[in-house]
Formats: structure tokens, C-alpha cells, sequence
């Protein structure tokens, strides 16, 4: 009974673990977004432009002391640039 007992308490502290994760359009989300910017003004941008809670949790979960984000890839340092994509603009 007592092992019983002792993984369910395990298993109620993994349960109320959130799990910050970033999608491709999670992230594209914050392409507008006022850079530079703090952790605080950019959960307000992303309230006032009707971005998914995902997006919302996702900044909320992030730990700061104040830091200002200068872009995207400080939050996500694997958001794909232009460089990313095998495009030709030559050919367009």
C-alpha cells in the first residue's frame, strides 16, 4: 500500500509540471512582435494581437530576471531564418 501511495504522489507532482514547448507557428507569432522587447511586453503583445495561450503559457513558464529579448531567436534559438529555406530568389 505504502509503494502504492508513494507513486501516485510521483506521479500528481509530474502531472502539474507544465511543459514549455515551441512550434513553428507558435513562434511565428512573435514575428511582430515589438523588438526589443521584455518578457512582460511581449505576453501583453501577444494578448492584444490574439495569439494562442500556448503562446502566452509558453512566455509565462519563461525564467527571467528583467532580460530584454532583443528577437525571436533569444526566446527560440531554433526559429529558421531565410537561410533556412532552400529558396531561390534569383529565379522569382
Amino acid at each position: 500500500m505504502l509503494v502504492f501511495l508513494k507513486k501516485k504522489i510521483t506521479f500528481a507532482k509530474i502531472a502539474k509540471r507544465k511543459i514549455m514547448y515551441w512550434t513553428l507557428e507558435l513562434a511565428s507569432k512573435l514575428e511582430d512582435a515589438p523588438w526589443p522587447a521584455t518578457k512582460e511586453e511581449l505576453i501583453d503583445f501577444c494578448i492584444r494581437s490574439g495569439a494562442p495561450q500556448e503562446v502566452v503559457e509558453n512566455l509565462m513558464e519563461i525564467e527571467d530576471e528583467g532580460e530584454i529579448y532583443e528577437r525571436i531567436e533569444d526566446l527560440w534559438p531554433d526559429y529558421p531564418t531565410k537561410e533556412d529555406f532552400f529558396f531561390n530568389e534569383d529565379e522569382y
